[in-house]
């Protein structure tokens, strides 16, 4: 568990000028660093396609309207070879016209486009969660750069302790060379140490920057590089329930399977629509007028292809191999998502008891380093010999410190293996 003193030693540091830098919480990060992800812009055009594609499709029901004209001159026409007296028959001319406009209105297509419009829709959410499913793993990226920014904030708070054991110590000592009791050389090697852990402030720092300059770029915002990042919460309940989104990408894509059968099924069913004609032309509908003739005829016709029938059934088969490939991916998935969040419940575990051991380990380092004070002030002991107690004590608290931010890691990495 996180306690209270974590969020004390990571946020003071930056505490005298936390309202004009501001600061960020880790689900902001989260938020923005999801808009501003080029991939996001993904999701837009996957939905444009998917709603011009559907409209396309709606169209099916208008009417079809085709233009035809043609002239022709044929070698042999048609002629009844009979002759009677008082009545003739002509032979129709050997060059022919005809401009037509027929019209074709669709009544039934066996739900071949409410069956495509569906499958568009949901050809369009696999799209789009699998840009979800990208998106999700940014958190990842997010998740070190705002630790790694903590960690270093809880790491100049030690620094600050530190110096403030050190400086006690200076004081101290420069009175006791003041009053000729002790060597400068023991107030020298306060001063350099006190210079050296200066050193480590300037890198800490720097470092810190950097990780803020990457997080600005992640999220979009100009991060004030003392912004004051707040102490995720410690997790009171962990729950091992998965809700990935890569489930929710398993799930759609077995249903577009599911709805490409139902397109093979209407593929195969027969079709119906109105049709119509009219035109203008030599000869028009009576072949044995040679005149020009205005025409027209209209019905309706029924379409039934047989040949889809013979491969349907290995269309669906194929169909069935496809969703149980996407269920063994799933299982996989499920698999190693769980084998990982073992890992990490182990890891959380294993870091607790650390914590606890830490906090005992300092309780003493801090008995020694104060009674090291009181011997340094009385000349028992060398400035040396102080400053190892100062050490001891300070790594004492940099392992806390680093298992107190490794176990907020490791509950946050559990949460977010799970989805959670």
């Amino acid at each position: 568990m996180v306690k209270s003193a974590v969020m004390a030693l990571i946020c003071s540091p930056f505490a005298g000028f936390a309202q004009g830098a501001g600061t960020l919480s880790l689900d902001e990060a989260y938020h923005l660093a999801e808009h501003n992800y080029p991939m996001i812009r993904q999701r837009d055009l996957v939905k444009q396609t998917a709603d011009l594609t559907i409209q396309n499709l709606s169209r099916a029901f208008l009417p079809q309207v085709t233009l035809n004209g043609q002239a022709t001159y044929q070698s042999a026409v048609t002629s009844v070879p009979i002759s009677l007296p008082g009545f003739s028959i002509s032979t129709p001319d050997k060059d022919q016209y005809k401009a037509t406009a027929d019209v074709t209105q669709l009544l039934f297509d066996g739900g071949v486009t409410g069956s495509q419009k569906a499958l568009q829709q949901l050809n369009a959410e696999v799209e789009s969660e699998k840009v979800t499913v990208e998106l999700y793993k940014v958190k990842d990226r997010i998740n070190q750069l705002y630790l790694g920014v903590l960690l270093l904030d809880a790491q100049l708070e030690q620094v600050q302790l530190v110096e403030d054991d050190i400086q006690t110590g200076l004081k101290k000592t420069e009175a006791l060379v003041n009053n000729g009791v002790t060597f400068r050389s023991n107030l020298d090697v306060l001063k350099a140490q006190f210079l050296q852990t200066g050193q480590r402030r300037i890198e800490l720092r720097a470092s810190r920057k950097g990780l803020i300059n990457a997080l600005s770029l992640f999220t979009g915002r100009q991060l004030d590089e003392r912004i004051v990042l707040q102490q995720p919460a410690a997790a009171t309940a962990i729950s091992a329930a998965v809700t990935r989104p890569e489930l929710t990408l398993y799930n759609k894509q077995s249903a577009l399977l599911e709805q490409q059968k139902k397109t093979l099924l209407a593929r195969n069913l027969p079709k119906a629509s109105l049709f119509g004609q009219g035109g203008y032309g030599k000869p028009g509908l009576n072949m044995l007028d040679n005149n020009f003739d205005w025409f027209y005829l209209a019905g309706v016709r029924l379409n039934w292809s047989l040949g889809g029938w013979y491969t349907y059934k290995k269309e669906r088969k194929l169909v069935d191999i496809s969703k149980r490939s996407i269920c063994v991916q799933q299982e996989t998935f499920l698999l190693n998502t769980n084998s990982q969040l073992i890992q990490q419940r182990s890891e959380i575990d294993k870091l607790q008891q650390l914590v606890t051991s830490d906090r005992d380990i300092i309780a003493l380092r801090e008995k020694v380093k104060l009674a090291a004070r009181a011997q340094l002030e009385n000349q028992v002991i060398t400035a040396n010999d102080y400053l190892r107690e100062v050490n001891a004590e300070d790594q004492a608290r940099q392992a806390l410190i680093l298992h107190q931010l490794q176990l907020v890691q490791a509950q946050i990495n559990y949460k977010t293996i799970a989805g959670n």
